[in-house]
């Protein structure tokens, strides 16, 4: 059912939403049947992208990176999407009680897993490495990413919708927050040698 929930968010998503509300899957179910393998496209679509198509800036030559440096790049963002999806899904439960959520069963890792169903499926883009197709595809994604957001949050926890706005922009807050320290921290880690190792 996760992957027809993904789909219908697309097409029907405030009937979708009341559908993933009635379902109540496990958050183990929920990562089997959607996290686990949506995560993969983009992981998947970047490590061939970099590796066989590359980029190229400007009239300059095309670059790739290597093999082994797409494979550890892209199993590095697929681990850190797979823990960001739950860490932001744990936030969630834990804002629920401050925004009197009626809905008591845990279901921030559900909200978390699908609203990132746009960015996921169009992380395909990934196979064709130009920036501004990238940029432009991404903008899009996270603009219907943001809209599910608002649109599921009151359904799925079962708030009034002013209060379903706030709460929403609560955790818009905390991804983007996320997002910035995934950032950091990849800085990190190219610093301590695990960065991308370029091929012409």
């Amino acid at each position: 059912m996760s992957l027809t929930h993904s789909f219908g968010l697309l097409t029907h998503p405030d009937q979708e939403w009341e559908a993933i509300r009635k379902e109540s899957e496990s958050v183990t179910r929920l990562y089997a049947g959607h996290i686990l393998l949506l995560a993969l496209i983009p992981a998947v679509a970047g490590f061939y992208g970099t590796t066989q198509v590359g980029w190229q800036i400007g009239d300059g030559q095309i670059v790739r990176l290597s093999t082994a440096s797409a494979f550890q790049l892209s199993a590095l963002f697929y681990v850190a999407v797979l823990a960001g999806i739950f860490v932001l899904g744990k936030f969630i439960d834990f804002f629920a009680s401050t925004y009197d959520a009626v809905e008591r069963i845990p279901r921030g890792v559900t909200l978390a897993a699908y609203t990132a169903t746009p960015i996921f499926l169009i992380g395909v883009i990934a196979a064709y490495p130009n920036i501004w197709v990238n940029m432009l595809a991404g903008l899009v994604a996270a603009a219907y990413a943001v809209y599910l957001l608002y649109e599921g949050l009151p359904i799925l926890m079962k708030i009034p919708e002013e209060r379903g706005f706030m709460f929403a922009s609560a955790v818009l807050t905390v991804g983007l927050v996320m997002f910035v320290a995934l950032l950091a921290i990849s800085v990190v880690i190219w610093s301590m040698g695990i960065g991308p190792v370029y091929v012409n």
